[in-house]
């Protein structure tokens, strides 16, 4: 979706820069943000010119409506370095469509492609030297856009703004992750918003997630909020299973997010005829698979994380270890799917956009 329409917006460069006093191989994700950003308003009915400009605090009316009626939603993206210098986006036209479906869900009118990719190149470019090149390394992307219309009025705002900070970035999860299968929470209901990335979403996992930190575990497994019985995402991730040596994962619903490393995973995993099975997956399946060996993996995928392990899982007071592989799924398919992403490996998928 690469647009070549030529539009004129606003570049203002910070005088200064904060680069120097960043340490980045002890990074905390999402803690450091780079010297300029993306912001463009929606006001009369239509977005105005995008202006990228010196990171920074915005002004907001006590009584904007993001604040009372949660009309925020926002993607996650990456820009990696080669080791010619060359940047790179991965799938980022994936993302522009995903947060255009989420604003649609939400009531906030849609951004334009031809302001969206040229002002993100834009923005690229003046923060390059922000994104380090080597395995790992990343400048992770937070395009958003948030109700901004003063006023209590239970109604959809007529202001809004849209935004891309930038930070740089290493891994997001550090040592070993293990998992709780929930038996009373549920991420979305059918109907709900569970397939856009509201802000709300995410907002309401902190709690169950900090009842399953209390017990032990990183990150927390939903389970549908019917019957509680099937696995649908694992905290701010979806979720694979490894059942012999078939992957396993949920079909993508208006419960569960169209996962854009999840769905290239699976398209890795069948060019290198691994077998993949989309279906519903019972907790009673991966409880008797722990217990008669054949379970062999759990993995997390996302943006943020790429590829997460995950060691262990518990259920109703029972814990249950995975074993230790020499052939892990997870293992391989980060490492292709990454060398994609950093221009190590050809691209047959199309997947890889150059910022030139």
């Amino acid at each position: 979706m690469k647009n070549n329409t030529s539009i004129k917006f606003d570049i203002v460069k910070s005088p200064t820069t904060k680069i120097t006093s960043v340490d980045f191989e002890n990074l905390t994700f999402g803690a450091t943000f780079t010297d300029h950003m993306m912001i463009c308003d929606y006001e009369n009915g239509a977005w105005k010119t995008p202006e990228v400009k010196p990171y920074g605090p915005i002004e907001l009316d006590p009584s904007a409506k993001v604040f009372h009626y949660a009309q925020a939603v926002f993607e996650g993206m990456k820009a990696f370095k080669d080791d010619h210098d060359k940047i790179w986006l991965f799938r980022p036209e994936d993302n522009f469509n995903r947060i255009n479906i989420s604003s649609k869900r939400m009531a906030i009118p849609e951004f334009p492609a031809e302001y969206f990719f040229p002002a993100l190149e834009a923005l690229l470019k003046l923060d390059q030297a922000w994104i380090k090149k080597g395995f790992g390394n990343a400048l992770y992307l937070r395009p958003f856009v948030i109700a901004t219309e003063p006023g209590v009025g239970a109604s959809p705002s007529t202001k809004y703004k849209f935004m891309i900070i930038c930070s740089p970035v290493k891994g997001y999860y550090d040592g070993e992750v293990r998992v709780k299968f929930s038996d009373k929470f549920s991420r979305a209901a059918d109907g709900g918003v569970g397939f856009a990335k509201a802000a709300g979403n995410y907002g309401a996992q902190f709690y169950p997630t900090a009842l399953a930190n209390d017990e032990g575990y990183q990150q927390i497994v939903w389970t549908d909020a019917e019957s509680h019985e099937y696995l649908e995402e694992a905290g701010t991730m979806n979720i694979f299973f490894r059942i012999n040596d078939t992957l396993v994962t949920a079909p993508t619903s208006d419960r569960i997010l169209d996962g854009i490393t999840r769905k290239s995973l699976i398209a890795l995993a069948g060019d290198f005829s691994i077998p993949v099975e989309v279906r519903r997956v019972s907790v009673a399946e991966i409880i008797n698979a722990a217990k008669d060996g054949t379970l062999k993996e759990i993995f997390g995928s996302g943006t943020a994380a790429v590829i997460t392990p995950i060691q262990g899982f518990g259920f109703k007071g029972e814990k249950y270890e995975l074993p230790v592989l020499t052939d892990s799924y997870a293992t391989f398919l980060k490492d292709k799917l990454m060398k994609i992403q950093y221009n190590l490996a050809e691209d047959k998928f199309g997947w890889r956009y150059e910022v030139k």
